[in-house]
């Protein structure tokens, strides 16, 4: 059974870094792409970057080019997402996915972590 748990939110002020973290379970396959999502109040969800299992093929939005880095360790079976110089529009739900070699949708989801930053 396949788990993401997501880590690493919290309430900042503008300007301010956070890290999230995405740990997975039950993945007994290599070459999955892991991707981080959010979702704002009132707002469809939205990519925000992703990461395949070999560390190439990085992809960003293009809100949080330059102030947003994703990063793994196959290791620790954990993906990160360093947020910096965060904004009061990037306060959201963000989650975590898995979509697996050759697939079109994400097909395992994280139960959300929650960024909240102040102006």
């Amino acid at each position: 059974q396949v788990q993401l748990v997501e880590s690493g939110g919290g309430l900042v002020q503008a300007g301010d870094s956070l890290r999230l973290s995405c740990a997975s379970s039950g993945l007994t396959f290599s070459g999955y792409t892991t991707g981080w999502f959010r979702r704002a109040p009132g707002k469809e969800r939205e990519f925000v970057a992703s990461i395949k299992w070999s560390g190439g093929g990085i992809y960003y939005v293009d809100s949080v080019k330059g102030r947003f880095t994703v990063s793994r360790d196959n290791a620790k079976n954990t993906v990160y997402l360093q947020m910096n110089t965060l904004k009061p529009e990037d306060t959201a739900v963000y989650y975590c996915a898995v979509r697996v070699f050759g697939a079109a949708q994400y097909t395992y989801w994280g139960q959300g972590t929650q960024v909240t930053v102040s102006s």
